[in-house]
């Protein structure tokens, strides 16, 4: 008889972007940190574990560890509730608002690593390309498909 497995034993990492409405650079550079570091002790009260969070003025990405309980939609719909109310309060910029949708994708445990180093890098990457560009090839790389006018 085969012993019974003790526990449910999951990796579910996502790669999470999201922009400012209308892709305004509204992210200022004096408060960003303060921001990710918010976004990510949002993720910790929802029971998540945020590996890394990054971005320049005009999107976010976060890489974040989820549990089987987790609805992505309802993660990534509070992180972006919690944080417009905290920029509204605490920044003062009454007119931030993040973009309608999101971008998500799946991220095996041995692209973890290569994730990190890109979010990291994000002022470098978009010295060479925009937002848009950036998520356009996200999106292809990982097979999604998508209609270009809905990206701007």
């Amino acid at each position: 008889m085969m012993p019974k497995m003790a526990s449910t034993y999951l990796s579910l990492s996502y790669h999470l972007v999201f922009g400012t409405k209308n892709r305004e650079p509204m992210i200022d550079a004096q408060w960003r940190v303060r921001l990710h570091e918010y976004l990510g002790g949002t993720v910790h009260g929802l029971g998540g574990i945020p590996t890394e969070i990054g971005g320049i003025a005009d999107h976010v990405h976060i890489l974040v560890n989820l549990k089987a309980t987790h609805v992505l939609a309802d993660v990534v719909r509070e992180l972006k509730k919690a944080s417009s109310i905290w920029i509204h309060h605490e920044i003062g910029t009454r007119s931030f608002a993040w973009q309608e949708g999101y971008a998500a994708f799946t991220i095996s445990a041995t692209s973890s690593e290569a994730v990190r180093q890109y979010i990291r890098k994000q002022e470098e990457h978009h010295r060479k390309r925009s937002y848009r560009e950036e998520v356009q090839e996200m999106l292809t790389k990982a097979g999604v498909a998508f209609e270009p006018r809905y990206l701007e």
